[in-house]
């Protein structure tokens, strides 16, 4: 059998020094490398320019990017510090461990972007869509999201801490372990969303929807939960919450209550008690309506846990559904301004990759019609994420040509 050698001294003490860094060192060193090594773009303005085409870790800070089509750019590891990016596309970009402090993403497309421990601090995301992004382990405390839409996008164990989200869409968001401390969620829409574990303390969550949200462990204390509504929410504990939430479950910790007090619905009276002149115990009688209500009981508790689960997978497909066929309208129209933008130009692109867009287009509306679950969906989102690439490489080889046909 081969023996190995222990580890050496110097190894052993190196080791030892790595798992004694705090978190934020361990991330820096699992970085693709330094941020801002890359190409020096430092307060360019790049709305006309052709960009390089190796942007990670490059330094931008402070360039100008408005409506720059950036869709499956590298930019990981890039420092973006205070850069103009409105109305960007930025769907399926990379930006993991990214560092966009202060940046302007106003009404910028942010559809499937990935920025995994990103730093977005102070970042203006107003009216963006980001519909499926990735933001896990990311910093986002103080970031403006106000009417942002995050349909389904990733914020486990982000940091949300005084983060402006007032009547942002947030449907099926990943949100475990979430710090939205202070955050501003005022009618947000939080329908379907896991926040196991979140943290909602002095929230403002003031008129928001939290429709069938999973909130197992979620932390509500000092929040603001006036008006905020949660149908069919689970494990709803509103201990140290203030205000009047509506549509609260049966089984839910409402404000003012602590989660040891027992429900309204499950007291009850003693009865059978012996009284003077009456025999002890139930008669026969009794017991057989006893028997025969537990039977009827039973049959009704199963038949309404059936309907509501099916309720539960009609709620799911419906808002799934939409999710889709919002994306699939936007694939639609990123297909038509193109395509307009050709036409005006007089220029064609390249057919292969133009046929390609179209087809995917079809096969999006395709899936969406013949959908019967939600895991049917993602047919759609692969075709629309499929066509996306497609028109980018149109786009880039009507660049690389200067426009001619």
């Amino acid at each position: 059998m081969r023996r190995f050698a222990p580890l050496s001294v110097t190894a052993l003490l190196l080791s030892l020094a790595f798992l004694s860094l705090p978190a934020t060192a361990a991330h820096a060193a699992a970085a693709p490398c330094k941020p801002g090594s890359g190409v020096k773009l430092r307060g360019k303005d790049l709305t006309s320019a052709t960009l390089p085409p190796d942007l990670r870790c490059a330094d931008l800070t402070g360039a100008k990017l408005d409506r720059v089509d950036l869709t499956g750019k590298d930019l990981t590891g890039a420092v973006l510090r205070k850069a103009s990016l409105k109305e960007a596309d930025l769907g399926q970009a990379h930006l993991d461990y990214a560092d966009l402090r202060g940046a302007d993403l106003t009404e910028a497309d942010m559809g499937q972007m990935r920025a995994k421990r990103a730093n977005l601090r102070g970042a203006v995301l107003v009216d963006a869509e980001a519909v499926q992004a990735e933001f896990p382990h990311s910093d986002l405390t103080g970031a403006v999201l106000t009417r942002a839409v995050l349909s389904q996008a990733d914020l486990t164990d982000a940091q949300l801490v005084d983060a402006d989200l007032k009547d942002a869409t947030l449907g099926q968001i990943k949100g475990r372990k979430a710090d939205f401390t202070r955050a501003k969620l005022g009618e947000a829409k939080l329908g379907q969303a896991h926040l196991e574990h979140a943290v909602l303390k002095d929230a403002d969550l003031s008129e928001a929807e939290f429709t069938q949200a999973e909130l197992d462990g979620a932390d509500f204390h000092g929040a603001n939960v006036d008006k905020a509504s949660f149908i069919q929410a689970d494990d709803v504990d509103l201990t140290g919450a203030r205000g009047t939430p509506v549509n609260l479950p049966d089984d839910a910790v409402a404000p003012g209550t602590t989660a040891g007090d027992e429900p309204a619905g499950d007291r009850t009276t003693t009865w059978g008690q012996d009284l003077p002149g009456r025999p002890k115990g139930p008669s026969p009688a009794l017991i057989l309506v006893i028997v025969s209500g537990l039977g009827l009981s039973l049959t009704l508790i199963l038949w309404g846990v059936a309907h509501r689960r099916k309720e539960r997978f009609v709620a799911e497909m419906a808002v799934a559904r939409h999710a889709a066929e919002e994306d699939v309208t936007r694939f639609g129209e990123e297909i038509d301004a193109l395509d307009f933008e050709m036409k005006i130009n007089q220029v064609s692109g390249p057919a292969f990759e133009w046929r390609a867009a179209l087809d995917a287009y079809e096969a999006a509306k395709q899936a969406l019609n013949v959908a019967q679950t939600p895991y049917d969906l993602r047919a759609a989102a692969a075709a629309v994420a499929r066509g996306r690439q497609a028109l980018h490489e149109v786009r880039s080889r009507l660049s690389a040509t200067g426009g001619h046909h």
